[in-house]
């Protein structure tokens, strides 16, 4: 893992890290740096081994070298360029070392966004076949594995996010952050491009009661300042509040009416599910992944998916407010409570013979 930043990536590891620990499972992890506020998240007892880079680029020999020196039965990747170069590199590793990788993004979205997307594919097809498991988040994400980069079909299964839903549940009582005036939209992610804020920014603006309704933005990232100032110039800048990191992001999810994925590429985004899981409806663009799935198995008409920015204005602005017994009422169905990953991870890790 490159570091412990506020992403999903690195939350989904963490969490399945923290589930096997608590169940007896010997788990270290490697990362390229070892900084970041999800630090505080990994349970006391874990070793850390801190490569003190920057970027793959320079820690994929020491990355080799710390492995050869662990010998560890299983490593797990989650993260596009980390994978590629494991999986690149697997015959300098340990004869007995398996290598399963899990894939956060869908690569019809995410690859025609990637500076290189011809090579990339190459290196998918050529690579990917090789990891002893590849987890996909969504059944059309293990299709295209099938059938555009050849990845038979015995070594993919898909697993939901890891999501710990009581724990949400326990932390996500609301404070009294919003001012009622209007609606209270909420988003969460990256300030990246990938994530889709300044579009979320002009959505915003469109809106029909603009005077009354707030939108608050959790997460930090390069674009900050950019977004900021792009708020300012859409004269919207005292309705918008950038949060930056937050250690429980839940309460504002709980508070809010609705919550917005503007993103223009995911895999799986655990955002959606944590909303959900406040009581919290959400509404999202097509282009987030597996997010349909989630769709099908919330509770009544708990996400909505659009097409397009015509389509997520009108979703906005047909936006109710919740009623405040909502909160206390989690939107995921049992059916998709019970897709819990750690059980099936354990009887991978358990069906490994060394």
């Amino acid at each position: 893992m490159p570091s412990f930043s506020g992403g999903g990536a690195e939350r989904v590891v963490l969490n399945l890290l923290r589930g096997l620990y608590n169940r007896g499972y010997p788990v270290e992890i490697i990362v390229f740096n070892k900084s970041g506020p999800l630090l505080t998240l990994l349970p006391v007892g874990v070793p850390i081994h801190d490569l003190g880079t920057i970027t793959l680029r320079y820690s994929i020999v020491s990355l080799v070298k710390k492995l050869q020196q662990l010998k560890p039965k299983i490593v797990f990747s989650t993260l596009g360029y980390t994978s590629v170069a494991l999986l690149a590199v697997s015959w300098l590793l340990p004869r007995k070392t398996e290598i399963w990788v899990r894939e956060a993004n869908l690569p019809s979205i995410s690859l025609p966004n990637n500076p290189y997307p011809k090579l990339m594919g190459v290196l998918y097809k050529l690579l990917y076949g090789r990891a002893n498991k590849l987890i996909c988040t969504s059944r059309r994400m293990k299709n295209e594995f099938s059938l555009d980069f050849l990845v038979s079909e015995e070594i993919m299964d898909i697993l939901p996010n890891p999501v710990d839903i009581d724990t949400i549940r326990r932390l996500s009582m609301p404070k009294k952050y919003f001012d009622r005036g209007g609606l209270r939209y909420v988003a969460a992610g990256r300030l990246t491009f990938q994530k889709g804020f300044d579009r979320l920014l002009y959505w915003f603006s469109e809106l029909e009661d603009g005077s009354k309704s707030t939108l608050t933005i959790l997460g930090d990232g390069e674009l900050k300042n950019k977004l900021k100032k792009y708020s300012e110039s859409l004269n919207i800048s005292e309705r918008i509040k950038f949060v930056g990191f937050c250690n429980n992001p839940w309460q504002w999810y709980a508070g809010a009416d609705v919550f917005l994925l503007p993103s223009r590429w995911e895999g799986m985004p655990n955002v959606v599910l944590e909303a959900l899981a406040c009581g919290t409806p959400v509404i999202a663009t097509q282009e987030s992944g597996g997010i349909k799935e989630i769709a099908e198995e919330s509770k009544g008409n708990s996400v909505i998916v659009v097409n397009g920015e015509q389509q997520f204005i009108k979703a906005m602005n047909e936006v109710k407010i919740k009623d405040e017994r909502d909160q206390f009422s989690s939107l995921i169905s049992e059916k998709y409570k019970q897709k819990n990953s750690l059980p099936i991870i354990e009887k991978w890790i358990n069906s490994v013979n060394f």
